[in-house]
């Protein structure tokens, strides 16, 4: 199968070294492992198409082998010399694999042979590659920053006192990705925005806080709020509380950041695709309260 033209753009924070591909929290939704797309002119497909015959037939090939072939492509069952008196008037379509789902089995679905479409026309079959196509294939490259929260304490925690857990406004902003295919028109930009977090305290002896774990993007596009000196007895927006000692070991407190994501493509097409989440662990030490005896 030959690989796809289209195109990808990323636009938003650069990845580094941590970043990664968000994960669709949608069990039913993934992007096509395969489509159909206008490829070539009817010249070049011609050239193409004749130069693999000659090098069939220059190892020994059975001639019976692409006799099919030349019929169809060349001797008018249906098509006349590659509808090369049509070069201008449409293309030649092909069945692409999704290069990031080469193993799974439903990339060998896409078993059409190469046809023709004129300009203008709608292809009329499965899978023929559109605007949501794209759209999807976007949502699959879409690679985000890694979530590092600030934590208060920063160094070890105590038992029974809150862990205070935010991140600033401006830390994440939306990222973007155009998928397009050239010549042909079509594109169509998904756009990830963070809209919560949630927090994993990596032990059944802690508490979340909020209970259900999930902290809400605040107003001005920061989540849960810094830790100041005279909030020492107050409960966080956001933060865990752990209720056991990690001993010489820590915690893997794991934030994971959910991302909605929407999209417009060509000709006002457009709307919204499954949320995804990245998640980042940080390592909390928890250290007893320390008395003293007198």
């Amino acid at each position: 199968m030959l690989q796809s033209r289209i195109t990808f753009n990323l636009k938003g924070a650069a990845p580094s070294k941590d970043s990664g591909p968000i994960t669709s929290n949608a069990v039913d939704w993934e992007p096509l492992a395969c489509w159909y797309e206008p490829y070539w002119k009817a010249k070049n497909f011609k050239t193409y198409t004749e130069a693999n015959w000659s090098m069939y037939e220059s190892v020994g090939g059975d001639p019976a082998g692409i006799a099919d072939d030349k019929a169809r492509y060349k001797g008018g069952h249906p098509y006349k010399d590659f509808n090369v008196d049509k070069n201008d008037e449409g293309m030649w379509w092909v069945a692409v694999k999704n290069p990031k789902m080469e193993d799974d089995p439903a990339a060998g679905n896409c078993t059409r042979k190469p046809f023709w479409v004129d300009t203008g026309e709608n292809p009329g079959v499965p899978q023929a590659i559109d605007t949501e196509t794209l759209a999807g294939l976007a949502h699959q490259r879409t690679v985000v920053p890694p979530t590092k929260v600030s934590l208060a304490p920063n160094g070890k925690s105590t038992v029974n006192a809150p862990t205070w857990v935010w991140l600033d406004k401006g830390t994440f902003k939306p990222v973007s990705v155009t998928a397009s295919l050239p010549g042909t028109g079509l594109w169509a930009t998904t756009t990830a925005k963070p809209v919560s977090l949630h927090l994993d305290p990596g032990t059944e002896d802690a508490e979340s806080l909020p209970a259900s774990g999930e902290c809400g993007i605040n107003d001005d596009g920061s989540i849960g709020e810094p830790y100041a000196r005279g909030k020492a007895e107050l409960t966080p927006p956001c933060g865990v509380r752990y209720l056991r000692s990690s001993g010489d070991g820590s915690y893997a407190l794991k934030a994971t950041l959910t991302w909605e994501i929407s999209w417009e493509g060509t000709g006002g097409t457009g709307g919204e695709l499954p949320s995804g989440t990245f998640a980042t662990t940080t390592e909390v030490p928890v250290q007893e309260i320390q008395s003293v005896n007198r």
